[in-house]
């Protein structure tokens, strides 16, 4: 089984079947896809019965292979699946800047790799400073960079609930109890 095999069954396992939730801006949903993705990569039948290998294509397409997150996998398994996790529910832009982020806050104001753009691309210049601070920080560094993704990735839950808006509230538990949160070896 691949890696983005097992990261699949993982996530299926959190995102769950069909929902129509009234508070959900995505709508009708299927295994975490929403009717507005499946429609832009060609399924036209109802949500509810979206097959389960439609399901694989576009988070092969859409959420890992397509932004760069499986070349991440190469450098560390453990941040590839955060960082895919983060993309199938916030965007892979908003994941691979979130990762960017990080990455700039731990090069120790720039000693161990230059800053990089924060641009949303998990392109060479982003997996060359993971690289970097992968080589340079040693055995606690994956797992200090999986927790820093978290932090980040949990304001940003915070951010999109405001005081007055509260439908995004009706998913705050369940954000947190079923990120990718710890490290976990495929």
């Amino acid at each position: 089984m691949s890696v983005f095999d097992r990261f699949f069954e993982r996530l299926i396992e959190r995102e769950g079947g069909y929902s129509d939730h009234a508070s959900d801006a995505g709508g009708k949903t299927r295994f975490g896809i929403t009717e507005a993705v499946a429609r832009a990569h060609g399924y036209d039948g109802a949500m509810r019965d979206l097959p389960r290998e439609v399901a694989r294509e576009i988070y092969d397409r859409r959420y890992w292979s397509g932004p760069g997150f499986d070349r991440l996998a190469d450098l560390s398994v453990l941040v590839a699946e955060e960082v895919f996790d983060t993309g199938v529910n916030m965007g892979p832009v908003v994941a691979a800047q979130l990762l960017q982020r990080a990455l700039n806050k731990l090069n120790r104001r720039g000693r161990d790799y230059a800053d990089i753009v924060e641009d949303g691309q998990a392109g060479p210049v982003t997996r060359a400073a993971l690289s970097a601070y992968l080589d340079r920080n040693g055995a606690p560094a994956e797992a200090r960079l999986v927790k820093a993704l978290n932090v980040l990735q949990g304001a940003r839950y915070f951010d999109i609930t405001p005081g007055g808006d509260h439908r995004n509230e009706d998913f705050m538990n369940g954000w947190l109890d079923h990120r990718v949160s710890w490290p976990q070896r495929p």
